[in-house]
């Protein structure tokens, strides 16, 4: 029988030694780092990444990373290269070879072919004296720290100081280019965070509005109220701009004489609103926050939709 194993103690012992290790590699950055991202901002092509075994799998990540944020940028196999996807890897481009030893001979015509047509070559690696790194314009050292692994071999903090560096280098392109959330949705259009980066006015009720005048009789808001569906209506002025809002709740606090009341007596003045550009993911943040189910959409002052809570939670906004 083997004998019994703290499996939370392994987990925490793993994570302390991968923690540690991007600690170390946030003090020391490689020297090159700024280089590299300069570089890359004045290439007028792609990023292309590559690696072998897992080096492989991060150089994926890192390229899907910097193509969905705002990077042009996609992974070339090194074994595929070698039979005719070289042809991929074009001048105006820069490519980004990723092997922890630096000496992955699968990356050989990759490097072959950068140096033959002037591509500039950034190398990811430990070892900064590798045949790698020695052909690189630009070397992204990465420590030499132990693996995490009980045995020390298994790649595990060298993959995720490599997966951390890629990271910091997207991150760095994207604060350089300006990136806005509105181009990041144009990368995401699927799922919750597709959901989240939607503007308010592809989810907004534009017609139909729930709109009383100032002066309109109890008698009209209540049909306008009910005939909307939002348990609200929204009270405007003569110059149709939003002036305040009538809810089921300020019909409850006005119950004594109500019916003899007009909409602009009893309205909530200054009610919280959204705007059509707004991210749906900061209009439920407004909801929440103000404890309402219904937001007024304005343009300016004037009202132009209605938002429902329950219109977030079926888009996915959560």
């Amino acid at each position: 029988m083997t004998e019994p194993t703290d499996h939370t103690a392994s987990a925490a012992r793993v994570l302390r030694t991968e923690g540690e290790a991007l600690m170390a590699l946030a003090a020391h950055l490689p020297a090159d780092f700024a280089a590299a991202v300069e570089a890359i901002l004045a290439i007028p092509g792609r990023v292309i990444l590559g690696g072998i075994g897992k080096s492989g799998h991060v150089a994926r990540k890192i390229a899907a990373t910097l193509a969905s944020t705002g990077t042009p940028a996609f992974f070339v196999h090194p074994a595929e290269a070698s039979h005719g996807d070289l042809g991929m890897v074009m001048p105006g481009d820069l490519c980004v070879l990723l092997s922890n030893s630096g000496e992955t001979a699968e990356l050989r015509d990759m490097v072959a072919h950068c140096a033959r047509f002037g591509i500039p070559l950034a190398g990811m690696s430990r070892n900064d004296d590798s045949a790698l790194m020695r052909a690189a314009d630009y070397r992204l050292t990465i420590p030499d720290l132990p693996e995490a692994c009980a045995i020390g071999m298994a790649p595990t903090t060298s993959t995720t100081l490599m997966m951390g560096l890629g990271d910091a280098l997207a991150v760095a392109l994207m604060e350089a280019r300006r990136f806005r959330a509105e181009e990041f949705r144009a990368f995401h259009p699927g799922g919750k965070l597709g959901a989240q980066l939607a503007p308010v006015r592809q989810v907004m009720h534009a017609d139909h509005l729930p709109l009383v005048a100032e002066d309109a009789p109890m008698a009209d808001v209540i049909l306008t109220m009910t005939a909307g569906g939002f348990g609200i209506a929204a009270v405007v002025d003569g110059a149709g701009n939003l002036s305040g809002v009538v809810s089921d709740g300020d019909l409850r606090r006005h119950m004594a004489g109500l019916m003899d009341r007009r909409a602009g007596e009893i309205c909530s003045r200054s009610p919280v609103t959204a705007t059509p550009d707004m991210l749906a993911a900061e209009a439920l943040a407004i909801l929440n926050r103000s404890k309402i189910t219904v937001l007024v959409v304005c343009e300016g002052a004037r009202p132009v939709g209605m938002l429902h809570l329950h219109d977030l939670l079926r888009l996915g906004v959560m």
